[in-house]
């Protein structure tokens, strides 16, 4: 992730090759002119972090933080874990975004869990989040499941909790939940068990009316349930079970002005239930895919929609009729997705898109391309050799634009290693 002024990528670090194995102590960062390298945090007592994002208006980091000194009952996973944000160069103490309260009564403004994948809005005060949640995790007797969902942090009013549980402590924001799931989605319905993959959409929306001020809303992945007509049960005779599937569809939350107002369930959920999205949420679905040949966004490719800058256009990767993962976009007003690239290969990495809104960097192939979101006219910017191997994670614009960041995994005798290649942009030539 690219700092506000470009000068710095943070990154985190892990020991295997995939990036899949959370077990890392530090976050550094790279200069992108030097090349020097700084440890910008350093973990203590057995903690695990990463997942480092960055403000795109100030010197500011956020990352996921596990929890110290595990123990049987309380080590790293998705409902153990929490936020952390702290100004990189002005000292290495972190402050806890987001506050945590797994006993009851539970206290508002607080989570119950894990949160994970802290984004920046555009303006860089709101922060989004996913979450799990410990209690309900536990199988509390005729509780609800827990589920992934997605939650926003607000900064400007501190959230100071009881210290009943070792594990409760006080946060800088005040956080909730704002997307709504259901243990048992009716079949057919735009009703969803889980919400996960989310993006801020942009703040200025062209087809606003003049001078109205768009609200914060966010692109996320929910996944609604269809039945499975593929299912040997479904299909026999005199058979009274149903077998369902989940399709993975694109959703939008539009969020009140004022996140810290309960509706008809409390914010902060009770003992056998979810924390509830705040008064004046709407969840709306976008996408309907679950007649085509290949239903569902391309969720195998791990990857988060993106909003043009302008909020125009939600970019995300869906499956064409051949079963090749490419390029989509659509209105976060609704309508029938566009379809931008055409190719033979798919798309096989996360992407960014550029500050202008016309091109989206990514993975394709064996490439990191540029792909014009008006015609889908692809342009190679870097090709891996024997140098190195071009990665299936983040491909990230600078924030002018100029460049692009990504990975790449670097053989060096029997080992190898996972490095940060910067390739200019098409754009910029």
């Amino acid at each position: 992730m690219w700092s506000w002024d470009g000068n710095w990528i943070y990154y985190d670090i892990r020991s295997d090759a995939n990036g899949s194995v959370f077990d890392g102590s530090r976050i550094e960062r790279v200069h992108t002119r030097s090349g020097e390298v700084e440890v910008v945090y350093q973990a203590q007592r057995d903690a695990c972090v990463g997942v480092v994002t960055s403000s795109p208006v100030e010197n500011k980091i956020a990352f996921i933080h596990g929890p110290e000194q595990p123990t049987a009952d309380w080590s790293y996973c998705a409902y153990h874990r929490h936020g952390v944000w702290m100004r990189p160069g002005q000292g290495t103490e972190v402050q806890h975004l987001d506050a945590r309260d797994v006993l009851g009564p539970f206290t508002a403004g607080a989570l119950r869990g894990g949160s994970h994948v802290h984004v920046f809005d555009d303006k860089g005060e709101w922060v989004s989040f996913t979450y799990e949640d410990h209690v309900l995790a536990m199988n509390p007797t005729g509780g609800q499941s827990n589920q992934r969902n997605v939650g926003v942090s607000i900064p400007g009013r501190r959230v100071t909790v009881p210290k009943t549980h070792r594990r409760n402590h006080d946060g800088e924001c005040f956080s909730v939940v704002v997307t709504q799931t259901l243990d048992d989605p009716e079949i057919g319905t735009d009703q969803i068990c889980k919400a996960y993959e989310d993006a801020w959409i942009g703040w200025d929306r062209r087809d606003q009316p003049v001078g109205k001020r768009q609200g914060r809303a966010l692109a996320f992945i929910g996944d609604v349930v269809v039945a499975d007509s593929s299912s040997s049960d479904a299909t026999r005779p005199n058979s009274s079970r149903k077998q369902t599937k989940s399709v993975p569809e694109l959703f939008v939350v539009e969020l009140p002005e004022n996140c810290m107002v309960a509706g008809s369930e409390p914010l902060q959920g009770t003992a056998i239930s979810r924390p509830a999205p705040p008064a004046g949420t709407v969840q709306r679905r976008l996408t309907r895919t679950t007649d085509r040949a290949y239903p569902g966004l391309a969720t195998d490719v791990r990857h988060w929609p993106r909003s043009k800058p302008d909020g125009s256009e939600i970019v995300f990767l869906m499956r064409d009729d051949n079963g090749v993962i490419q390029i989509w976009s659509i209105s976060p007003n609704g309508g029938l997705p566009r379809q931008v690239s055409c190719g033979s290969e798919s798309v096989g990495s996360a992407f960014s898109i550029h500050p202008s809104g016309d091109l989206v960097a990514c993975v394709i192939g064996k490439s990191v391309c540029e792909v014009s979101l008006s015609d889908g006219r692809v342009e190679i910017v870097a090709e891996q050799n024997d140098r190195f191997v071009c990665l299936p994670f983040a491909v990230v614009y600078s924030p002018d634009g100029k460049e692009i960041a990504f990975g790449g995994a670097v053989k060096d005798n029997e080992r190898t290693f996972n490095q940060i290649f910067v390739t200019e942009s098409k754009r910029s030539k």
